[in-house]
């Protein structure tokens, strides 16, 4: 399967491993893509944490939907610049793992995830444990070829009704097929939850650029992301209806509350901070 490490892995090589204790990796972003949004820099993070979890319980389960408590956005990151990935674990089994991580990218940090906890599920379900115990070991050995990664469609949005810098709707459609689904999970496609928080946080800053906290001639920039809670997975087809409302907020950095729903039950929750920062 050609997309499978690949068209949504971003980790390439294992630089340093401590079995179920932390990991170092390194990710080359590559130089051909429009951009490199900071969930998936977050999910490159995410990854590395759920190879170093995996290789703990011998491949019997598998971080599914493990997001931080906390992320604290530093930076943004360009197509060729090189990643580098950390992780402490703090305690893994086959319940679930919990660990912090960040990525730094030319010597500065870009993001940085805390408090994270990561369900572990059967593997079987999602990918073959065979599959990936061979993954691990190209990783921790000569690395993945870099430049794998081709970007990744963004989908479907349709505006919805707002009110002008209190709140923003749109309508979320999930493809039916994506090459991503080959790798976000071979035996069972599921959208990966940095995609939503991604579509989600476009929104709230569109939200935030009608507000006061941004005067004229700057932009809103996220800044803290925190309080996200994935209540189901998300199936290929699924219609989302996603929502963005400002909230007061307990320091300089304005409050955006988001969610999802699917067919009126709520799938996602979270609170995003973001800060007023001089246009380019």
């Amino acid at each position: 399967m050609a997309d499978h490490f690949a068209a949504f892995s971003f980790v390439d090589r294992i630089t340093e491993f401590v079995p179920g204790t932390r990991a170092r990796g390194q990710f080359a972003v590559p130089r051909g893509l429009a951009s490199f949004p900071s969930c998936l820099v977050a999910e490159a993070v995410g990854q590395l944490a759920a190879w170093v979890a995996m290789a703990q319980v011998s491949y019997r389960g598998r971080p599914v939907a493990a997001l931080a408590n906390e992320t604290r956005f530093a930076g943004e990151v360009g197509p060729g610049e090189t990643l580098d990935l950390a992780v402490e674990i703090e305690s893994c089994d086959d319940e679930a793992v919990t660990y912090a991580g960040w990525a730094d990218s030319g010597g500065h940090k870009v993001i940085e995830l805390v408090d994270c906890l990561g369900p572990m599920l059967p593997v079987e379900e999602f990918d073959s444990p065979p599959a990936l115990a061979e993954r691990f070991a190209v990783l921790r050995g000569s690395g993945a070829t870099p430049g794998r990664f081709r970007g990744i469609a963004p989908p479907r949005l349709v505006a919805g009704q707002g009110v002008h810098g209190e709140s923003a709707a749109a309508t979320l459609h999930v493809p039916t097929a994506a090459p991503f689904f080959a790798d976000h999970f071979p035996r069972r496609a599921v959208f990966p939850a940095t995609l939503l928080l991604d579509a989600q946080i476009g929104l709230a800053l569109g939200l935030a650029a009608e507000t006061a906290q941004c005067p004229a001639g700057t932009r809103p920039v996220p800044v803290r992301l925190t309080h996200v809670k994935m209540r189901s997975f998300i199936a290929p087809g699924d219609v989302l209806e996603i929502a963005a409302r400002t909230a007061p907020s307990g320091n300089a950095n304005g409050k955006i509350m988001l969610s999802a729903q699917s067919n009126g039950k709520t799938v996602a929750t979270a609170r995003l901070e973001f800060a007023a920062r001089a246009a380019a």
